[in-house]
Parts: structure tokens; sequence; C-alpha cells
């Protein structure tokens, strides 16, 4: 692969390569020797979506391999004139970047952009379709604190139907073994009908039952028309995950959320400090190495 547009593309054997990577990148941040392989790159990122977690990693994944880093704003720029799309594309790439990180709200936006550059392509989330990078770290987490993914029981609690970070997960870590566990209101389940490995539950005690990984979304406001945004008290009131309905699942589970989170309304204060069994934000520091990890193999000539 010499770009990262989706999971579906990735061979279980590339998905393995880039966690093996990451591990890498992780020892070498801690020594404090990581090697400058990015010393002559320059790297564009192009975010037409507000970020905090996904465009600092990926910021800091280029500076710290050495690499010069471009933010491209959208809100400067000649969009704003009425450029169309695909010609600020071919203008950008005309200075010759050494790689894109893009995120943009229409489908397969990427895919577009892929077409009309020579240089790699990396998906930092389009639409509610896709959010490769960030699936990759969380089966890392997920593989760094249980030692393993195939078996493990995970679930996805809320807006599960229009998050990107959820559609990439319930592809790769059914690729990598895991049993999914659905757990949302009828508007926010996805259609499942394509996969041996996901259930949809309901109700916390059967959908937590047995599972190794709670993880929790933020409902997608951004994403739902002003009709469907359910009342935060009345979500966090039946779908929002507390203590007690933590303890349905596995006594060892793990907390996971790819952020933002948003207290007492997904997840509750209490399960977000809990200094056993939250894992937040250790998995988002790991978005790092990670995308250390996607940066090294695609200048390397592909994952």
């Amino acid at each position: 692969m010499k770009n990262l547009l989706d999971i579906e593309a990735m061979s279980i054997e590339e998905i393995e390569t880039v966690l093996e990577k990451a591990d890498f990148y992780k020892k070498a941040l801690q020594d404090k020797k990581v090697p400058q392989i990015l010393s002559d790159k320059i790297i564009l990122n192009m975010f037409f979506e507000h970020s905090t977690r996904t465009l600092t990693s990926f910021q800091m994944a280029a500076y710290r391999l050495g690499a010069k880093v471009v933010n491209w704003e959208p809100s400067s720029s000649s969009l704003s004139k009425g450029e169309t799309f695909s010609d600020t594309i071919r203008c950008v790439s005309g200075y010759d970047p050494d790689a894109i990180v893009m995120r943009h709200s229409e489908f397969k936006a990427p895919y577009t952009v892929q077409r009309l550059v020579e240089c790699p392509v990396i998906n930092a989330g389009d639409g509610w379709r896709a959010h490769p990078s960030q699936a990759l770290l969380d089966a890392y987490t997920i593989n760094a604190l249980k030692g393993q993914v195939s078996g493990l029981r995970v679930a996805i609690c809320g807006d599960v139907a229009h998050s990107r970070t959820a559609n990439s997960n319930i592809v790769l870590l059914g690729k990598m073994g895991a049993e999914i566990h659905i757990i949302a209101p009828p508007a926010f389940l996805p259609d499942i009908s394509k996969y041996n490995h996901v259930k949809t539950f309901d109700t916390w005690e059967e959908g937590l039952n047995g599972c190794d990984v709670v993880m929790t979304l933020r409902n997608q406001k951004e994403r739902l028309e002003l009709a469907d945004i359910p009342d935060d008290v009345e979500f966090f009131h039946t779908y929002g995950l507390t203590q007690e309905r933590l303890s349905y699942a596995k006594e060892n589970a793990i907390v996971m959320d790819p952020g933002p989170f948003v207290r007492n309304v997904q997840i509750a204060d209490d399960v977000v400090d809990d200094p056993v069994k939250s894992k937040i934000f250790e998995q988002m520091a790991n978005g790092l190495p990670v995308r250390m990890a996607i940066f090294d193999l695609i200048s390397s000539g592909g994952i």
C-alpha cells in the first residue's frame, strides 16, 4: 500500500506491520532515539474539519521524524473565492509535497485527492465513512494492554451509525479476530448485514456480557439533523456508560474512547477518571507512535 485510504484494503500482514513498527517508535520515543528518516521531506496537512488529536499527532509524528510540516487552512484558501476542490488539489500538488494528510467531510474525498496527486495520501477521516489511522491506534492500544486482539469481545457504545471511527474499527478488529458488540439506540445502529462478527444489543447487561473492551462514542451532532439530536440528559440516563453498567463487562475490562468525549453524556466522570479501567488518555497518546509508523512505512515505499 502506497497510500492509507481504508482499512478494507489492508491485509492482516500489513496491519501487523504497522503495529510492530509502532512498537519500535514507542520505544524510540521513550529512549529519545528517534531516527530522522523524514529529514528531507515536507508533509502537507489538509484538514477541512476541526481536529485536536488527529491533526496534532500527525504534526508531532512528522516533526519527530525530522520532516517539515505545512498546515493548509481552508478558511484562508481560494476555496472561499470559488475555486473548486479539485483545482485546489492540483495547485498544491504542483508544489511537490512528499505526502498529504487529508481530512474532509465528503464521502471518499481522499480517494479523489489520490487520483490528482503523485505523492502518498493518508486518510485522516472522511465523512462518517472511515478513519483508518484511528482504528490502527485503537487496535495497537488493545493489543498492548491485552496482549492480543484475536478472541476478544469489544463493545462499541453510542452513535455508531454516524462514526467513521466505529466503521473502521468494526472492519479492523474483525480482521484481527475480535467479536464486536454494538450497544446503541435504534437510530444510532449501523447496518451490520455484511458482518458475521458483529451483534447489536439494546440493553447494557446483555451487550456488555463477557466484554474485554468497552469503547464509547460521542453523539455526532455535526452529522445529524437537529430533530435527530437526542437530549443529553436523557441520553446519559439510558445510554451513558456508568460504573454500574460497566460492571456487566468482565472484571478486568478496559474503557476506551477515541475522543473527543463528552463527560456525563456518553460516559460518566468517574469512568473517564477510573485509575484502573480507563485507558482513554493512554489510547490518545498511542496516536503518536502509530502515526509515526504510518509515515515511516509509506515514505519507504508502502505499508
